[in-house]
């Protein structure tokens, strides 16, 4: 399963509303059977980097997304959380 473009309004961050949406996509794969949660990040957005591995993802790749971003050493970071209880 891939997560894709989860945000919250600045108003609202710092509420706990990330790790709770997170949560609970994890907990619709495990549910569903899924053997993992991937997602994408960029190398700037560290407080996203710091709640998916708050959450049980572990880095598992990066690539610039362009010949631009090679040259501006920008990179996009790829996550996954496995989840345990599959047969």
């Amino acid at each position: 399963l891939e997560l894709k473009r989860m945000s919250v309004s600045k108003d609202y961050r710092g509420r706990g509303i990330s790790k709770a949406l997170c949560g609970e996509v994890l907990r619709f794969a495990r549910a569903r059977g899924y053997g993992a949660v991937v997602l994408s990040t960029s190398m700037v957005q560290l407080a996203a980097q710091r709640l998916y591995e708050g959450q049980g993802f572990r880095k598992v790749g990066a690539a610039s997304p362009s010949l631009l971003g090679s040259l501006l050493c920008f990179q996009i970071f790829r996550y996954r959380c496995d989840l345990p209880g599959r047969t």
